[in-house]
């Protein structure tokens, strides 16, 4: 098994942070994992993303140019990832933000509506969590309770008092994703 994933967003999104939980889960399954973040100069605002790798297998190279997995987070890196993800795969998106929802019909498109989950639970910083919750249910490749020792390993101690907070905003997310189905290829 190998799964190669772009995610995608503005800084302060959390997107290099879920990249990190997603490899260090990896890790903790003794799975082969590469991490390569890209980002702005920007400490919020600017565009980032994170390209995941993990597999069974040695890695030949953390450079992709196609994914078997794209999670989008803001109309930029939907307009620049819908594209790089391999036919058959998976795209999942927030809406929020999103004013061209994707067309392809030969991917599967998950939507989750992680920023409205998160304001409704009480805390926008978990958002990060919601989303990954609902790749982790598309794409079970790393196990709860892995994710969970990865959020431990990449949040400092002072923070460890949210794990449970954000074991429930992945759990949300995994109930709340949705299906989407383009019926017609416009692009």
């Amino acid at each position: 098994m190998t799964e190669e994933i772009i995610i995608a967003g503005f800084g302060g999104q959390g997107v290099l942070s879920m990249g990190k939980i997603l490899a260090y889960s990896g890790i903790m399954q003794n799975q082969e994992v590469s991490w390569m973040p890209s980002y702005g100069p920007e400490m919020r605002g600017g565009t980032a993303n994170v390209t995941v790798i993990l597999s069974d297998e040695r890695i030949s190279s953390p450079y992709l140019r196609v994914f078997d997995t794209a999670i989008i987070l803001n109309q930029q890196s939907m307009d620049k990832f819908e594209d790089e993800v391999k036919p058959g795969g998976v795209l999942i998106y927030d809406p929020n933000g999103i004013s061209h929802h994707p067309t392809r019909t030969d991917i599967n498109i998950f939507q989750i509506e992680g920023t409205k989950l998160a304001s409704e639970m009480g805390n926008k910083k978990i958002f990060n969590m919601v989303v990954l919750g609902a790749f982790l249910k598309i794409k079970p490749i790393v196990q709860l309770e892995n994710v969970i020792s990865g959020l431990k390993k990449s949040l400092s101690e002072r923070y460890h008092h949210l794990i449970p907070l954000n074991k429930e905003a992945i759990t949300m997310g995994m109930n709340k994703v949705t299906s989407l189905k383009v019926t017609e290829d416009i692009s």
